[in-house]
């Protein structure tokens, strides 16, 4: 469901406030609303800071095993390896209250007819669709525009081992809709490929939904959450969001999320927020690559706004880049409310930032614990951190080195801000150009 727009200042201009999403400054905010929350990841990655190593993750491209680790799928009915059948066989399903139902191995169920724009039946009560090697659900390349699935309001959808591709629509979602009230489950499965002029390419969800060792890849929105774009709860686990392309949000937009194990790499926003937007609810990553991500304005990593709250916990931020703000950005309420982050055992190095903030940007309250700010660049000022007016940044036991600015606050950039430094607690800004520290920054060796 879309809603106005927020304002949000670009950092280092406080006095020049614009919409960002009609001329691309650096608001950032989201046209649909969005919900997630996280899990702790695997130990293996718990090092992430202090050994200068990104978290592991078992990164498979656009190849989710079809031999999980989980539960065994049931068994159901079986749908014959034509369109018309799985049509029958779900509208059935849903006059009955719900089956099993077990689509066949290496056969692609290709969809020609527009259902109430799906290429499917709506489902309305709890229906499984397993698939299995090589099964596929597309719509025909000569079709009309429709996507593939919408569930409805008491829906419960459970995907095993399917791919969805080829979904197209002016409408949200152009693979999966899930409308509020209703659920999806989705294992072992791809949703790529798919196009909307609005929210969500791959999937829109108002609802609940829960993605399990799938792969969320190279989706397109118009808008918001070229990956997913979600307003109600998510949970996305041992899964891959990758190289998906959006106006805002390339990845993932969202009211708040959960992100375990997996990676959020390659995306694309033609505005802000390349790899992941947290507007306004509670999101928390863990043990995951955000990796490669670019925004054309700000933000080319993870955008928290509008007064979000963000946990990073083993992560590794890497080699993100935008025209403002490489890896992070955490809101304040200069522009569109005070937002908060935590960032522990984690790894934030080789972003790129054309003007301010390669590593970070805060105009909120940021704390890092145990984390590595590393190799990160900006065109203009504060290569590994910069703060604004309003903002807090405490550091403990972390380390910011190697950072580059092209003018002043190499390590961290302070623009009438708070930065606290907790040297006893083993905080380090060392080897930093052109200087280690530029504003007020107690502790800091210049």
């Amino acid at each position: 469901m879309n809603r106005p727009h927020h304002e949000l200042e670009r950092p280092g201009a406080r006095r020049t406030r614009s919409r960002w999403w009609t001329v691309g400054l650096a608001g950032l905010a989201l046209a649909t609303t969005v919900g997630v929350s996280v899990a702790p990841a695997a130990d293996a990655v718990a090092r992430a800071a202090t050994d200068d190593r990104p978290p592991t993750s078992d990164h498979r491209d656009d190849n989710p095993s079809d031999k999980g680790k989980g539960k065994k799928k049931p068994k159901g009915v079986p749908v014959p390896c034509t369109a018309d059948a799985l049509i029958a066989a779900i509208t059935q399903a849903n006059a009955r209250g719900g089956a099993v139902l077990d689509l066949a191995t290496k056969c692609t169920y290709t969809l020609t007819t527009n259902i109430d724009g799906a290429g499917l039946p709506a489902i309305a009560t709890p229906i499984t669709l397993n698939g299995g090697t090589h099964t596929t659900i597309t719509r025909a390349a000569a079709a009309d525009q429709f996507r593939i699935l919408t569930v409805n309001a008491g829906g419960n959808l459970t995907l095993n081992h399917l791919k969805i591709t080829g979904g197209q629509t002016t409408e949200n979602g152009g693979g999966v809709s899930v409308a509020a009230g209703g659920s999806a489950a989705i294992s072992h499965s791809k949703i790529l490929d798919n196009i909307t002029s609005q929210g969500g390419g791959g999937i829109f969800n108002q609802g609940t939904a829960f993605v399990t060792d799938s792969s969320i890849n190279r989706n397109i929105a118009g808008e918001t959450g070229g990956g997913i774009s979600s307003s109600g709860p998510l949970k996305v686990v041992k899964s891959h969001i990758d190289r998906n392309t959006a106006n805002v949000g390339g990845g993932v937009a969202a009211a708040g999320a959960t992100v375990r194990e997996g990676s959020i790499t390659g995306n694309k926003a033609a505005l802000s927020a390349g790899g992941m937007l947290i507007d306004g609810g509670i999101g928390t990553v863990v043990g995951t690559h955000v990796t490669g991500n670019t925004a054309g304005d700000v933000v080319g990593g993870i955008a928290v706004t509008d007064g979000g709250q963000l946990t990073l916990r083993r992560v590794g931020l890497t080699d993100n880049t935008a025209g403002n703000v490489g890896g992070l950005f955490v809101s304040g309420p200069i522009s569109n409310g005070t937002s908060f982050a935590v960032i522990e055992d984690s790894l934030i190095k080789n972003n790129n930032a054309g003007s301010n903030g390669g590593g970070i940007s805060n105009q909120g309250v940021t704390t890092l614990r145990r984390a590595t700010v590393a190799g990160n660049e900006a065109g203009d000022q504060g290569g590994g951190i910069y703060n604004t007016l309003g903002g807090t940044v405490r550091l403990f036991d972390t380390k910011v080195v190697k950072n580059v600015a092209v003018t002043d606050g190499g390590g961290i950039f302070n623009d009438g801000g708070t930065v606290e430094l907790n040297i006893a607690s083993g905080t380090v800004v060392v080897k930093n150009r052109p200087d280690n520290c530029s504003g007020d920054v107690p502790g800091c060796a210049g």
